[in-house]
């Protein structure tokens, strides 16, 4: 029987598994800290007082990446092409999700339509992210290798999360309610779908880095399936709701430096 815990500690031991998963994450935060970099430059003059938390969100993703590619770098291995199926964050643009790349490319000032829709799509990535780290967090927090890059990033993306869930409270109060419950559950219902295919495909490429035999893959993709059915059904729900978090103004200052690798 296979678990969580079991499926990535199985990746992490083969330098070739381990190779595709840090380049696959490595690339997927590298364009979220573009995307948000290019946001915080384009926020309207009403919102400037959100740009520095912004900034600081790319900052982050910018942090993850150099994390992934150090770890890939201790072990002597050089990064690998990201395999088009598996790439989350272009998937969601393709999905129409989160601001597209062409309007961000441009020095035009975003709106205020604009940022709820850049909020909302990071309250449903967030929370996807966030419970993967915690995930990784419980099982490999204190592993020699991985557990320093874990811890961080799990607590920088709690941050992002808390960040998304304030700003869009702050949004609703100004008038703006229906519009994010439309645009969040828009955003919702897309990523479970593009969450299943990415993760259909990665576990595709491992199974085949691995040599896991045919029952074994068929048994994980039909539990993607499955929590996919589960997300379609009802799970989807946890990734709409707002609630003031504890942690209040979570990027107000500078980020955090990363780690030192040797």
């Amino acid at each position: 029987m296979f678990s969580a815990k079991s499926l990535f500690q199985e990746i992490l031991d083969d330098d070739e598994s381990f190779r595709l998963f840090c380049s696959i994450a490595a690339s997927g935060e590298s364009q979220g800290g573009w995307e948000n970099g290019r946001i915080s430059v384009l926020v309207p003059q009403s919102e400037q007082a959100m740009a520095p938390k912004i900034a600081r969100h790319g900052a982050d993703e910018d942090k993850h990446g150099r994390i992934f590619d150090a770890l890939l770098k201790k072990r002597g291995l050089i990064p690998v092409p990201v395999p088009p199926e598996t790439d989350y964050t272009m998937l969601l643009e393709r999905e129409g999700i989160g601001l597209a790349h062409e309007k961000l490319k441009r020095d035009e000032p975003l709106t205020v339509r604009d940022l709820i829709v850049y909020l909302s799509h990071s309250r449903v990535t967030e929370q996807r992210a966030s419970e993967q780290m915690e995930m990784l967090r419980r099982h490999f927090g204190d592993h020699p290798e991985v557990g320093r890059a874990v811890r961080m990033i799990s607590g920088d993306e709690d941050n992002h999360l808390a960040y998304a869930h304030e700003e869009l409270l702050r949004f609703a109060a100004a008038g703006h309610g229906r519009l994010i419950q439309r645009t969040l559950r828009e955003c919702a219902l897309a990523e479970i779908r593009v969450y299943r295919d990415v993760s259909l495909a990665v576990m595709a490429h491992m199974g085949r880095v691995l040599g896991w035999p045919r029952a074994r893959s068929a048994a994980l993709a039909a539990g993607i399936h499955a929590v996919y059915a589960y997300e379609r059904l009802a799970g989807w729900h946890r990734m709409v709701s707002l609630r003031m978090p504890e942690r209040r103004n979570a990027l107000g200052g500078p980020a955090t430096p990363a780690p030192e690798y040797a």
